[in-house]
């Protein structure tokens, strides 16, 4: 998976991740008349959450089980060392909705941007552009 790909999920995790507490539940997340709040906030039909999902659904099943084992590969804080078994790990517990499995992972962005450090990767440059 190209490093792009993943720094572009990496900001957008951290965007979602983000987002406060819903202060009015019945409030959608494109509701014109308070379009700042939805932003900020997390709730229904959030678009960047609607994004993330999309952007991992389309990647390939080999890129969504690296994108799960790099995750796991950077919460756990293991070595490279690990990558196969973790690989392995991923593919084994594949059930269709990895999406919805990253999506719902506090520190989503935290734990990528781990991964990437302990294989000697960061997005650095990703940053600097789409910052």
């Amino acid at each position: 998976m190209p490093l792009d790909t993943v720094c572009y999920i990496i900001a957008l995790a951290r965007d979602y991740d983000g987002k406060s507490d819903c202060t009015d539940p019945s409030a959608s997340g494109m509701d014109e008349d308070d379009m700042a709040l939805g932003i900020l906030e997390d709730r229904p039909s959030d678009p960047v959450e609607e994004e993330l999902i999309s952007i991992i659904s389309d990647l390939s099943l080999d890129a969504q089980m690296d994108l799960v084992a790099l995750m796991w590969l950077g919460r756990d804080g293991t070595s490279i060392d690990d990558w196969p078994e973790l690989r392995a790990m991923a593919e084994d517990h594949q059930n269709g909705s990895t999406a919805g499995y990253l999506c719902g992972t506090p520190m989503l962005c935290d734990h990528l941007a781990a991964g990437l450090d302990l294989i000697g990767l960061n997005c650095g440059t990703f940053d600097a552009r789409y910052g």
